[in-house]
């Protein structure tokens, strides 16, 4: 649909984010804030949606015709399920978070990798080798994207046997499962110059505490931990006292949005506004 559409149509369109919980979500603020900004005849509200009501929530997408929908914990793999279709990258990842409308057809797309990327290279380009913490939802869009860009990927999980599955959708891509201990895990930041934490170590309420010991980080390194509250988790504080590059996951949530919202609307949102709003709302927060 155009922006000209979008701007003159006079009956408002619904956007929205299931999830559960939902609550803590920075999104509404965001697409909001960017929606407002662009002048567009939208409005993007929150749901709660179990999991056993997923199937009736995406019913209701259809039923209601909204024009679009973000996914979040725990939801992101169930709806593969339920869609008319995948992108190429969504079926690879085996998840989505984002569901939009092409030719009728309520198709499925995981904008966590591409908005990872463009984030990433924002900050000054991609990696060589890469440690990844958790091969979850996101740690499988973030393996796939930069497995996709010829990066080596040392892989650790809390639970092993779902990292070494994971590596097996490889092939012959170069990654290494490695135990989520103290001393493999420095040795691994030794080697890679790009950390990323997958996890939710460090995500509020839990805050103070790393996914890695303090001393393993170095200071030609980037650390990125896609944890966006608080926007300083213990693991990029721990990375700025040792001199390596930090990015805390507000840049990943205003890319991969901003991926959503050109599906949605086929217009480019304003990166400097969403980023605005979701600070504003972690300010609230604190």
């Amino acid at each position: 649909m155009s922006e000209t559409a979008l701007r003159l149509t006079g009956k408002t369109r619904v956007l929205a984010v299931f999830g559960c919980p939902v609550e803590h979500s920075l999104s509404p603020a965001m697409h909001n804030a960017a929606i407002r900004a662009l002048g567009l005849d939208l409005v993007y509200v929150p749901f709660r949606v179990e999991p056993d009501r997923l199937r009736d929530a995406v019913a209701g997408i259809r039923a209601m015709g909204f024009l679009g929908v973000n996914l979040t914990i725990p939801l992101k793999e169930q709806a593969v399920s339920l869609v008319d279709g995948l992108s190429p990258g969504a079926a690879r990842v085996g998840s989505v978070n984002t569901l939009w409308w092409k030719d009728g057809s309520l198709m499925g797309e995981s904008t966590d990798g591409p908005g990872f990327i463009s984030s990433l290279e924002e900050a000054g380009g991609l990696p060589t080798t890469a440690l990844v913490l958790g091969a979850g939802g996101s740690g499988r869009a973030i393996c796939f994207a930069l497995a996709d860009r010829g990066v080596r990927i040392i892989l650790a999980n809390r639970t092993p046997e779902r990292a070494r599955r994971l590596a097996e959708e490889f092939g012959d891509v170069n990654v290494r499962v490695i135990p989520m201990d103290a001393e493999a895990l420095r040795e691994a930041c030794r080697e890679a110059d790009l950390v990323v934490n997958c996890t939710s170590v460090g995500m509020s309420p839990n805050i103070g505490v790393s996914p890695l010991p303090p001393d393993a980080l170095k200071a030609d390194q980037t650390v990125y931990d896609l944890v966006y509250n608080p926007p300083e988790t213990r693991l990029l504080a721990d990375a700025r006292a040792a001199g390596a590059r930090p990015i805390d996951g507000v840049r990943m949530l205003v890319h991969q949005g901003a991926y959503s919202f050109r599906l949605w609307t086929g217009v480019d949102p304003p990166l400097d506004v969403m980023e605005a709003a979701v600070m504003e709302g972690l300010k609230k927060e604190a």
